[in-house]
């Protein structure tokens, strides 16, 4: 198949091939300290399940459980530390069907 012969498919029916096996530790830790000092971001507009959330007191909320693992929020947060990014333990995490 090549790409511009890919069915065209609905962001609703993708996610419903999509399983969340989730850990009770997350296996992403926002520093919510320095996040309140961060004037850009990055993870709140580049994280492609919109996870991040800002809150009224400046701080960010971050939901692990629906974590799609590409570490976007990691390479795009301009406060050295303010992530900490590891894969979930074994077993854990997303699982992608393919069927």
């Amino acid at each position: 198949m090549t790409p511009s012969t890919y069915p065209l498919i609905s962001n609703e029916t993708r996610m419903g091939t999509v399983e969340f096996r989730v850990h009770e530790r997350a296996h992403i830790v926002v520093d919510d300290t320095r996040c309140r000092d961060c004037s850009v971001r990055g993870c709140v507009t580049a994280c492609p399940a919109n996870l991040f959330v800002p809150t009224s007191d400046g701080g960010i909320l971050f939901n692990y459980e629906q974590c799609f693992e590409c570490g976007t929020c990691y390479m795009v947060c301009n406060a050295e530390g303010a992530i900490t990014w590891s894969y979930p333990e074994g077993g854990h995490g997303v699982v992608f069907h393919t069927s």
